[in-house]
C-alpha cells in the first residue's frame, strides 16, 4: 500500500553498540527536576532508547545546583520511584538507580561533610565544573571527596575550555585520584571540534575510566545511534578498559 511507503523505517542497532558497556552512568531520566526530561513520557522515550541501544542498567544523575536545581537526596529518590512505578506499568524491565551530577559550589562541600552523598555504585560521586572559571579550589575538593571515603568521579572534562590547552591537565587529574567520565556524544563533535580533540586525546593517553551518554533528550539518543559509527567510539566499545559494568 502507498501509505507503507511512508512509515517510519525501524532503526537497526549496529552489532557493536552499548551493551558491550552495559551501564549508563550520566542521564538526566527523572521528569521535571532539571534540564533534562520535562514529563514521564519522555522519561519513558528515553529509557525506550536506550535499552534498544543495549543498556541493562541506568544510573541516572540529575543535577544539583545551588542557583538553578535545588534538587535534594530525598527529591531524587521519590522521582526514581515515580519512575520505577511508571516502568513496571509499561512492562519495561531495566535495572534504573539514581545518583547526582553535583556541581562544585559551596553547597556541595556543605553535603559532603554532613555525608548526603547520593554515590554510583559504592562510593563514586559524580561532579561537575563551571564552564567558564576555572575552580581554584578544585584539588582540595577532590582530597576532600576522598578523605570523606567517596571516589571523585569527574563528569565530561573534555568539556572544560580552561583544561584544553594540555593533556597534562588530566593526568594531573588522574595522579590526584581523581576518575574521568568522558561524554559519548564528544567524539562526535556535538560540543564543538575543540571537544572533540580533547576527548580523542584523552581516548588516545588512556584517560578515560568511564563512558557516559549524559542524556537529556531524544536528540541526544538520535546522536548516540549515529556515534556507533565513529571510530573512536568503536575503539571504546571494543578494545578500551572502562569500569562501567562495575557500578
Amino acid at each position: 500500500m502507498l501509505f507503507d511507503l511512508f512509515k517510519k523505517k525501524k532503526e537497526v542497532i549496529p552489532e557493536i553498540n552499548f551493551s558491550r558497556v552495559k551501564t549508563d552512568l550520566h542521564s538526566h531520566l527523572i521528569p521535571g527536576i532539571d534540564d533534562g526530561a520535562q514529563d514521564i513520557t519522555e522519561s519513558i522515550a528515553l529509557i525506550k532508547r536506550m535499552m534498544d541501544f543495549g543498556f541493562t542498567k541506568l544510573i541516572t544523575t540529575p543535577h544539583i545546583m545551588a542557583d538553578f536545581y535545588r534538587n535534594t537526596s530525598s527529591s531524587i529518590l521519590k522521582g526514581l520511584d515515580t519512575l520505577r512505578q511508571e516502568l513496571q506499568k509499561e512492562k519495561l524491565t531495566i535495572e534504573i538507580d539514581a545518583a547526582a551530577e553535583y556541581y562544585l559550589d559551596e553547597t556541595f562541600e556543605n553535603k559532603l561533610q554532613k555525608g548526603d552523598i547520593l554515590t554510583l555504585g559504592k562510593d563514586y560521586v559524580l561532579f561537575e565544573l563551571s564552564y567558564i572559571n576555572y575552580p581554584k579550589n578544585l584539588y582540595e575538593v577532590i582530597e576532600k571527596i576522598k578523605d570523606k571515603g567517596y571516589t571523585p568521579l569527574l563528569a565530561h572534562p573534555e568539556r572544560y575550555p580552561y583544561m584544553a590547552g594540555s593533556i597534562e591537565n588530566y593526568q594531573r587529574l588522574k595522579e590526584a585520584g581523581c576518575y574521568l567520565q568522558l561524554n559519548t556524544l564528544s567524539l562526535t563533535g556535538h560540543y564543538g571540534k575543540q571537544t572533540q580533540q580533547i576527548a580523542e586525546q584523552m581516548v588516545d593517553n588512556y584517560l578515560v575510566d568511564f563512558l557516559g551518554s549524559d542524556t537529556h533528550r531524544l536528540k541526544h539518543t538520535d546522536a548516540l545511534l549515529k556515534a556507533l559509527s565513529i571510530p573512536y567510539v568503536i575503539r571504546l566499545l571494543t578494545d578500551y578498559q572502562l569500569q562501567n559494568e562495575l557500578l
